[in-house]
């Protein structure tokens, strides 16, 4: 991914600026995925076709998760390892969706979009926050 498409994207020129964007970005969303999964977890559980107990526990998690990642992107120089860690754990969340979906999962028809949009979506945070931090390093 190209510096000018980064810039184009996060609107700044900046790396580092961009990186914290993103990073507060997937903080926004991964947080409100967790807590819409927290809070209903039955009715999303009846819409998508998972477990309501496992949308509870991923609320949990993803609730947590995006704290952190929250707080890495109020860091003026957030830490490449934990931005590294962050790209990972993301890496391994589309992962993880897909191989459940085709592995185990028994969705409905909103399930077998949701599933995969959000993938996609993890997916995405990763790439923009992996071109970020290679800019952060070759300015």
């Amino acid at each position: 991914m190209s510096q000018a498409l980064i810039a184009g994207i996060s609107r700044t020129t900046r790396p580092q600026s961009a990186l914290r964007r993103f990073l507060a970005l997937d903080a926004v969303v991964t947080g409100g995925n967790g807590l819409a999964y927290l809070f209903a977890s039955e009715a999303l559980g009846d819409l998508l076709g998972v477990d309501a107990g496992l949308l509870l526990e991923l609320g949990v998690f993803l609730t947590v998760y995006a704290l952190g990642v929250g707080l890495l992107a109020a860091r003026p120089q957030p830490p490449a390892l934990g931005v590294k860690a962050v790209i990972d754990c993301n890496v391994l969340w589309t992962a993880a969706s897909l191989v459940a979906l085709v592995g185990w999962l028994e969705p409905t028809t909103a399930g077998l979009l949701w599933i995969p949009m959000q993938a996609a979506t993890v997916a995405g945070f990763a790439a923009l926050q992996w071109a970020a931090l290679r800019a952060t390093r070759n300015p």
